[in-house]
């Protein structure tokens, strides 16, 4: 059982909704990202989302492009996040932590040199968004091999005939994208998700949570109502953008938990 298996586990036995929250690594710099993902635990994130800075994210909106520009001007290399990693699990050993990002910078260092230094430092997952199932013996099969989740989108287009393929070989969570288009670009809506996350749920027992277009502890609880839980990205992107301090982000964080877990 991997520490995101263990995480549901345990949340279900709560029966409380998960709450994941997305920043990108050394942005703005590594002290502060590092600071961040040290105190998300304590503001109640269940799930850490550690973006792997890249220079053309396709799916990723103004605010997390910005966010990856940022780290890669400061000097941000992936043998960073590795250290930030390492550096978080030298006082937490059960939040689970999940790479996202694009192939490239993997494909780049070597698959296999790769999820060795992931697992090694304690990166229990990775969504790598640009990899199709058609390529999972590029990497989805040899990461869960090596003891990672590798953990799939599904968006308002997979339809009936796509979606056994995009849950093939997926674990961890199914992460469900709520709106077509790039993150941050619209509000997430409860009625068009709902019987979206009952469909996916109805061809996999593993939890799904929802992502993009989430912004407000209202919303937060009104998505993870509806599904196993919520990520919650660009929202928290945008106030490190602006220059807001480690512990006024980390407020913010608090109060988006506290509307995932009221639900």
């Amino acid at each position: 059982m991997t520490r995101i298996d263990a995480t549901f586990a345990r949340l279900r036995g709560q029966n409380r909704k998960a709450f994941v929250a997305y920043i990108m690594a050394g942005d703005p710099d590594v002290a502060t990202s590092l600071a961040l993902i040290e105190g998300m635990p304590a503001a109640g994130v269940d799930i850490i989302e550690l973006g792997m800075p890249f220079t053309d994210p396709m799916a990723d909106g103004p605010t997390i492009q910005a966010a990856g520009q940022r780290a890669l001007g400061g000097g941000h290399k992936m043998d960073r996040t590795f250290e930030m990693v390492r550096a978080f699990r030298a006082n937490n050993a059960e939040t689970p932590i999940v790479l996202m990002g694009y192939y490239n910078p993997i494909y780049a260092r070597g698959v296999a040199r790769f999820l060795a230094e992931a697992t090694a430092a304690g990166v229990d997952g990775l969504i790598v968004v640009d990899l199709p199932p058609e390529e999972d013996a590029e990497l989805c099969l040899p990461a869960q091999a090596a003891g990672l989740n590798f953990i799939r989108l599904a968006t308002p287009t997979t339809d009936a005939k796509r979606l056994p393929k995009v849950l093939q070989n997926t674990s961890g969570f199914v992460y469900y994208v709520s709106v077509t288009g790039i993150t941050g670009a619209a509000a997430a809506q409860a009625a068009e998700v709902g019987p979206e996350v009952a469909r996916i749920k109805a061809s996999t027992d593993l939890p799904v949570i929802v992502g993009f277009g989430i912004t407000t502890p209202d919303a937060a609880k009104t998505i993870a109502g509806v599904a196993d839980g919520c990520v919650v990205g660009s929202a928290i992107v945008k106030l490190i953008g602006e220059g807001k301090s480690a512990a006024e982000v980390l407020a913010r964080v608090a109060e988006l938990a506290a509307g995932a877990h009221r639900a």
